[in-house]
């Protein structure tokens, strides 16, 4: 499965559970960008409940092949702050980082924020 038919596939799935936006997905154009952008939409709206297998397999490999395309930076490769030598301060696009932890001032119920495309770091951070 190429990359379109994955964001494709995983658009399905989740419009067979959430059918209430099946109408505002219909007026997505059908391009790459337009259905990665309703991907992420949906993902933000979903409630937290388990996943099928085959949607977490989709799901992987997509956002894998994602994450090769932008490459890696990988947190023990940062400078440390003077301060403590396990802390770093780093800039960037989070969704690119392998590191044990990110810190996340997450809301109380430590769940996303459910608005779609919105810039807040649960929505950043695909998996």
């Amino acid at each position: 499965m190429d990359q379109i038919e994955q964001i494709r596939y995983l658009n399905s799935v989740l419009l067979d559970e959430m059918r209430e936006y099946r109408a505002q997905a219909g007026a997505f154009p059908t391009d790459m960008a337009a259905q990665r952008r309703l991907l992420r939409s949906l993902m933000n709206v979903r409630p937290p409940k388990p996943l099928r297998p085959d949607f977490l397999t989709a799901q992987d490999a997509l956002l894998s092949a994602e994450r090769e395309e932008r490459g890696v930076v990988d947190a023990d490769a940062l400078p440390v702050t003077e301060q403590h030598p396990r802390i770093a301060v780093w800039q960037g696009d989070i969704t690119r980082l392998r590191a044990d932890a990110i810190v996340n001032a997450a809301n109380s119920a430590l769940l996303g924020c459910f608005h779609p495309c919105h810039g807040c770091i649960d929505n950043s951070i695909p998996a």
